[in-house]
């Protein structure tokens, strides 16, 4: 409403510049402002007289839905003059479980579902998704975000795609996995799987992607599974472009990370390899060995790099062979893991070096095993070398 006034405003200071103009061309524009102007003033009327009193209210005092949000749910239903069929929904999706913020949160992303038949249409989808393990808080806590699902058919939709998304997840109603597939991508369930799902299906599977490793990319960029095919095939183009191969168990790590990062985030870890010294060719050596790495931040990345090559004074070709090394926690494990091995090589407690990179992927038993707890006199010092951190911000 503020706009539309500020709209009108506007274009009558216009008008009134416009009336000081002598005839010509701008004198058809003149009309046009003063036509647009009754355009917009006949609108705003148009809407104050579709307000929706009696839903209005009770969304604000049952639901307790902020006023402008309540009036654009409100506004879009003019002809519902009572609640009952309001009241039937909201009652229904407390009985199972939903909070008022959970409610709330749904209808603004699908006000429909306010007027939906509770029997007919939400009961056989909330038990469709009840089946699939989900259940209790869980169910608010997705429906929240996702009420769009409510929409879909349980015969065309639904069930013919989680049919399909069944046989790809393992045990996907035992442990979870379809609670997380569906909050974090609903549009595997939007479509006819024929449009989309089993086509991409099959082209993942030609091209070496089966069995857990598909079932894994599904569960954690389950996106990927409801794009055009055409866009999934670019993906799998550019892989291929940077050197992996179609029958190499990394193919699948390399989709999930472009999967998920934009070409924008891709170029700058890019430009800050190379920042560093790293070649293009070395940047993508890098990203076949473990493209898990480049999901990374770019913080991450340049802690990371400055640390190894200025500290540690690494040479950057171990890096090139490791770059795993990266992914490593800086302040948990790769600092004082570095801060034992100095200590130890300047008591001179062992005949050789350690490989950094053997040492840093030792488990932390053994890491405490090998180069704390058997050098017995000196134990007490590199312990504190390791873990002197931690107990300093326990003191704090």
């Amino acid at each position: 409403m503020i706009a539309i006034q500020l709209c009108c405003r506007s274009l009558s200071i216009h008008s009134h510049h416009l009336h000081s103009l002598p005839a010509g061309p701008f004198s058809s524009f003149h009309f046009s402002l003063s036509s647009l102007s009754q355009v917009v003033t006949k609108k705003s009327a148009q809407n104050a007289n579709q307000e929706n009193p009696v839903l209005l209210n009770y969304l604000i005092n049952t639901l307790e839905f902020p006023k402008c949000k309540a009036l654009a749910v409100s506004n879009r239903y003019p002809w519902v003059k009572n609640v009952e069929k309001v009241e039937s929904v909201v009652d229904f999706f407390r009985s199972i479980g939903f909070t008022d913020a959970q409610i709330q949160s749904a209808v603004r992303n699908v006000p429909q579902i306010l007027l939906a038949d509770v029997e007919k249409t939400l009961k056989p989808k909330i038990q469709l998704l009840q089946e699939l393990g989900i259940t209790g808080s869980d169910l608010g806590r997705l429906l929240s975000t996702k009420a769009i699902i409510l929409t879909r058919s349980v015969e065309k939709i639904l069930k013919p795609c989680i049919e399909v998304l069944d046989k790809v997840l393992i045990n996907g109603t035992d442990n979870g996995d379809w609670f997380r597939v569906l909050r974090r991508c609903d549009w595997v369930v939007h479509k006819s799987p024929h449009l989309r799902l089993i086509p991409n299906i099959s082209y993942l599977e030609s091209i070496g992607i089966v069995g857990s490793q598909l079932s894994s990319l599904l569960k954690r960029q389950p996106h990927l599974f409801a794009l055009p095919e055409s866009e999934l095939k670019k993906l799998v183009s550019k892989l291929i472009d940077i050197g992996f191969s179609t029958d190499s168990r990394m193919l699948v790590h390399g989709l999930h990370t472009l999967g998920c990062i934009s070409h924008v985030s891709f170029s700058r870890k890019l430009l800050l390899l190379q920042s560093s010294g790293f070649s293009q060719n070395e940047f993508m050596e890098m990203f076949r060995r473990a493209p898990s790495l480049f999901r990374s931040s770019e913080e991450k990345i340049r802690l990371g790099l400055e640390f190894f090559l200025e500290t540690m004074d690494l040479k950057k070709s171990t890096l090139v062979q490791h770059p795993t090394l990266l992914m490593f926690s800086m302040e948990d494990r790769v600092i004082p893991r570095y801060r034992v091995i100095q200590l130890i090589k300047s008591k001179n407690l062992t005949k050789k070096e350690p490989s950094f990179y053997y040492v840093m992927c030792l488990s932390e038993h053994v890491f405490l095993e090998k180069y704390i707890s058997r050098f017995t006199e000196n134990a007490e010092g590199l312990l504190m070398a390791y873990k002197g951190h931690l107990l300093d911000l326990g003191e704090d």
